[in-house]
């Protein structure tokens, strides 16, 4: 396969936006098993995703891919790529390898992919549930620090006089 090829595929980013952000993905995964056979070693999967080799092994190792072997050479089909792209998506997103493997391997199981998409909404809301309430957090911890710096300033500027502690 020549590197042109390889290069045409969508990079992981170009896939994030919020409209047709799962469709996308899903056409690609299902694109994977309906398309002639493109391989990619461990260093040009890893190169087209960004992401180190040692990183593509780990994702391995924990079983969201599972490469051929040609030998000892672990050759992946358009398949992992996909897969990895989702996983990378996923982790991106702040989700488990739990959930990830979860979502994953729904594709397997339900050609219809409706379980996997009230799966997906399922495990969409509880992570905006969780990142509404960081914020919320993060708001508040944000007041108090400006506040402290305005009194800290004000105390520095001379406009405010420090208060002395009863002994």
């Amino acid at each position: 396969m020549t590197r042109e090829r390889r290069k045409s595929l969508p990079a992981p980013d170009a896939l994030l936006s919020r409209r047709g952000l799962y469709s996308q993905d899903a056409m690609a995964f299902s694109d994977a098993v309906d398309e002639p056979q493109v391989f990619h070693t461990i260093t040009q999967l890893a190169e087209d995703l960004g992401v180190t080799a040692r990183a593509v092994r780990f994702y391995e190792q924990k079983g969201l891919i599972s490469p051929s072997r040609v030998g000892t050479t672990r050759v992946y089909t358009r398949r992992e790529h996909a897969r990895m792209q989702l996983i990378l998506r996923g982790k991106r997103l702040g989700f488990t390898l739990r959930e990830i493997r979860e979502f994953l391997d729904l594709y397997d199981v339900d050609i219809t992919q409706q379980e996997q998409m009230r799966s997906l909404v399922r495990s969409v809301r509880h992570r905006i549930d969780e990142l509404d309430k960081q914020k919320v957090a993060l708001d508040k911890t944000l007041e108090e620090l400006l506040e402290i710096e305005r009194q800290a300033t004000d105390l520095l500027e001379g406009r405010i006089r420090p208060k002395r502690l009863a002994s």
